[in-house]
């Protein structure tokens, strides 16, 4: 091949792939169809409510999202089609393309936007501890103790490297879901549970206990976004336009309340709320 025409390829290679990676917009019209993924575990972010119905803060804010892409993209009509998926194969269900939007309690990291793009912040938590009230009340007496985490979740990335910092020996036991390590902990089978701070309270306020106690100290703070397929810019700035017009309508409240009640959102998640306001 002549030099000439390598550079032409590869340019038109190029040009290929970033047609192919923008076709999100285009693949929804043409089904008419959205497909956001949906956990089970993640109340009150993402889950299913007793009638088998997706629910919570997030699922709800996808909502809002589809309705103004129905109307952006002046669709007479626009299905939702609601997909399952795990933390485990959550961002594979992106990339192999089974869902348009990942609806959840996604945490942004640079890791992951190696593998998927993310929409501007919905939410901002962090990572806490669930104590028992009879047992270790810190890291350092955690020491020689076991403790639990929701694998595949930047928990416990977080957990890992506390431990370490504090030179503490434990043994971590990984959980498939939140509510088997509660469980746990008021089984005593582990000393302590780490995870999401915001799925932990309400996992504490469907069953409350005495038993259990959440420290106030945060390890983290995290944002969470709607994660997207890595490379359509056209349908990342449509989701991130339906995100701000919905943080400037009064139709936040209604979602925010419909997950947290009448609990004030906090100056962290008003600024977030502010930040993804943008103007056109």
């Amino acid at each position: 091949m002549s030099r000439w025409r390598l550079p032409l390829v590869l340019f038109m290679l190029t040009c290929l792939a970033q047609a192919a990676a923008a076709a999100t917009l285009d693949d929804i019209r043409e089904r008419g169809t959205i497909r956001i993924g949906v956990r089970q575990d993640a109340r009150p972010f993402s889950y299913y409510n007793d009638l088998g119905e997706p629910a919570g803060y997030t699922v709800e804010l996808c909502r809002a999202v589809s309705s103004r892409l129905k109307t952006a993209m002046n669709l007479a009509e626009l299905k939702v089609e609601y997909v399952k998926v795990t933390t485990e194969e959550r961002f594979d269900a992106i990339k192999d393309g089974r869902i348009d939007l990942l609806c959840e309690a996604t945490t942004i990291t640079l890791s992951r936007r190696e593998q998927v793009s993310f929409s501007s912040p919905v939410f901002v938590t962090g990572a806490a501890v669930l104590f028992r009230s009879d047992g270790p009340q810190s890291f350092a007496q955690l020491d020689g103790s076991k403790v639990g985490v929701r694998s595949g979740t930047t928990t416990e990335e977080a957990l890992l490297k506390t431990v370490a910092h504090f030179g503490i020996e434990t043994e971590v036991v990984r959980f498939a879901d939140h509510k088997l390590g509660v469980e746990a902990l008021k089984a005593r089978d582990i000393s302590a549970y780490f995870g999401d701070r915001a799925i932990i309270a309400e996992l504490l306020k469907d069953s409350p206990s005495d038993e259990v106690k959440l420290s106030e100290t945060v390890l983290t703070v995290e944002l969470y976004g709607l994660a997207m397929l890595r490379g359509d810019e056209d349908f990342r700035l449509a989701v991130d336009r339906a995100l701000a017009q919905t943080f400037q309508s009064a139709e936040l409240t209604k979602i925010y309340r419909g997950a947290f009640g009448s609990r004030a959102p906090g100056a962290l998640l008003e600024a977030v709320y502010l930040q993804g306001a943008l103007v056109e």
